[in-house]
């Protein structure tokens, strides 16, 4: 197996809010997807989700009308169950952890909404 490039697969597509699979360990998917605006506010009833920003900026707005931004190089860990929404107000590169059963918009269906994602 050969190291994946991250330069590489980010070039492959131009769409937002779509993750692609780059990688899988033990039951996990590593995807990327790249991300411009906003999704709704959603929660991942049974699994945690983890954001590391490879480019750009990503604010994570939450239910409680807190926030947390995350710059390239940062990872943030959004627990199970707690309502957050993606913003991103320029074009930002995501690296994401989760296990292979995460929906990708959780508990809501928008058209964003991936149900069968593809590896790259």
């Amino acid at each position: 197996m050969l190291p994946i490039d991250l330069n590489e697969k980010f070039a492959l597509f131009t769409d937002y809010w779509h993750p692609r699979i780059v990688g899988e360990l033990n039951g996990q998917l590593v995807k990327i997807a790249k991300g411009l605006g906003t999704l709704p506010m959603h929660h991942h009833a049974a699994e945690d989700e983890m954001f590391l920003i490879h480019k750009g900026e990503l604010t994570l707005k939450f239910a409680d009308d807190t926030a947390v931004t995350i710059g390239a190089g940062q990872f943030y860990i959004v627990p199970r169950g707690v309502d957050h929404q993606p913003i991103a107000e320029q074009e930002v590169e995501i690296v994401l952890f989760e296990p292979a059963t995460t929906a990708h918009t959780g508990n809501v269906v928008v058209a964003e909404t991936r149900t069968r994602l593809v590896t790259i």
